[in-house]
């Protein structure tokens, strides 16, 4: 059997039905797969001739989209090359480390293993794991055929995270995964999927990184599964180079009197679509989704949330916070959908956006559709200025106006921070942001 930790992908130079046809024979994975990723092609290939649903991405920027220009490459790059943000004192209970699609190293604590947790690469756990994984991998979660970039991605995916814990185990250390692209080129189309069983309790936290400057592309997916009772705090930092392009489909699935906290990241790339999905299936199901972004220069970030209340008595609860400098665009597009069965939901989001120049653009715009009569859900947005007087209060005592600039902007991201409460992912966040300032440079 082929090893994902050895064997190297040679790259398609496009991803038509030639070069899918080359990169199904360096699989060797079960024929469940392998029939899964033929229906996604057939997909990927249906939705390359019909425009994507045009109320999501109207407002992102596809020229930059040359997937010519990308290949999958394995290259098997050194682990210790990728320096990501998180850092944890105390130990992280486990960590995989993916290289441009593959598996560069993994590894997790003897605890954790003797408590029946499941923790590696997708590659391998197809084929050591696969009854375990094989109905929920793309088949309740992300669907291949909702458009291209789904469907690619399902055709195409290459290695990720998979984290698995027993009924009614507690991990008591979170686990930590970092995806990185090496250099020019480069494709990554990790998949990354968590399944929590009834009354379990994690915490996986991930980034993603690039060495240098050169374009990458990813096309991800993430799907998480909460079971009755269960509690998932899942993080994610995005921290590519502004040349990279990065779209992603998440799902989370949130059974009864689960709780998902769902924390999102953006500060790096110079395109990113992030499609994010949170269903609550189960009587008394939570969902708290967090999300802080910094945009600069001219980069393009957007992000469609979709709350769905498909049983009685859940509550969701989103809120993102996104600072914009320079020539930056950022667009949210939030919805919260009660299902006629769902009594009594109560659903809440809010964006709220700080401009740091004139010439940056933000775009937010809250939804709702309730099919319940008795429900409460409420949604709001707010865009606004840095107030001069904080400014100038800050630099009287002292401070150069990067100092004071730092201080107002960590003072907007601490509501989100404080909800999260999660050290590593609080000080990542605060030093990516000394960094988008300018400051130590």
């Amino acid at each position: 059997m082929k090893s994902a930790l050895t064997t190297a992908v040679a790259a398609p130079t496009t991803f038509d039905a030639e070069a899918f046809e080359r990169f199904l024979e360096t699989r060797t994975e079960p024929d469940w797969v392998t029939q899964r990723r033929r229906e996604a092609f057939a997909e990927y290939l249906t939705h390359l001739s019909v425009p994507d649903p045009a109320e999501e991405y109207r407002r992102v920027e596809l020229r930059f989209l040359r997937p010519e220009k990308f290949a999958i490459a394995e290259t098997g790059a050194d682990p210790q090359s990728f320096a990501g943000g998180m850092r944890d004192d105390q130990g992280f209970g486990g960590r995989a480390v993916h290289a441009d699609g593959a598996s560069a190293h993994v590894e997790l604590s003897d605890e954790l293993k003797e408590a029946g947790a499941v923790f590696g690469c997708l590659t391998d756990l197809v084929n050591t794991h696969g009854d375990l994984l094989e109905p929920y991998l793309m088949t309740k979660g992300v669907d291949a055929g909702a458009d291209r970039f789904a469907a690619w991605h399902g055709a195409f995916w290459t290695g990720g995270t998979v984290l698995y814990v027993p009924r009614n185990v507690t991990l008591e250390k979170p686990l930590h995964s970092l995806i990185g692209l090496s250099g020019e080129g480069c494709c990554d189309l990790s998949h990354t999927l968590v399944i929590l069983e009834d009354g379990a309790n994690a915490a996986l936290l991930e980034e993603t990184t690039s060495q240098g400057d050169g374009a990458g592309l990813h096309v991800g997916a993430v799907e998480l599964f909460v079971g009755d009772g269960a509690n998932l705090r899942y993080a994610q930092l995005q921290n590519w180079n502004t040349n990279t392009l990065h779209f992603a489909h998440q799902c989370g699935r949130v059974g009864r009197d689960g709780l998902l906290q769902w924390t999102v990241g953006g500060l790096g790339s110079k395109l990113a679509h992030v499609h994010q999905d949170v269903h609550l299936d189960g009587r008394g199901a939570r969902g708290e989704v967090n999300g802080v972004t910094f945009s600069t220069g001219r980069q393009n970030l957007s992000y469609y949330t979709q709350q769905s209340h498909n049983a009685p008595d859940t509550d969701s609860d989103l809120l993102y916070k996104t600072v914009l400098r320079d020539k930056s665009k950022v667009v949210w597009r939030g919805m919260i959908k009660v299902e006629e069965v769902a009594q009594r939901t109560d659903g809440y989001q809010r964006c709220d956006s700080l401009m740091l120049s004139d010439e940056a653009r933000s775009d937010s715009i809250p939804g709702l559709e309730i099919e319940a009569d008795d429900v409460r859900c409420t949604h709001g947005a707010t865009t606004g200025r840095v107030d001069e007087e904080q400014l100038f209060y800050c630099r009287s005592r002292g401070l150069m106006e990067s100092e004071a600039m730092h201080m107002i902007v960590a003072g907007f991201f601490e509501k989100v921070l404080d909800r999260v409460n999660v050290e590593p992912v609080r000080a990542a966040l605060a030093a990516a942001t000394e960094r988008k300032l300018g400051i130590g440079d």
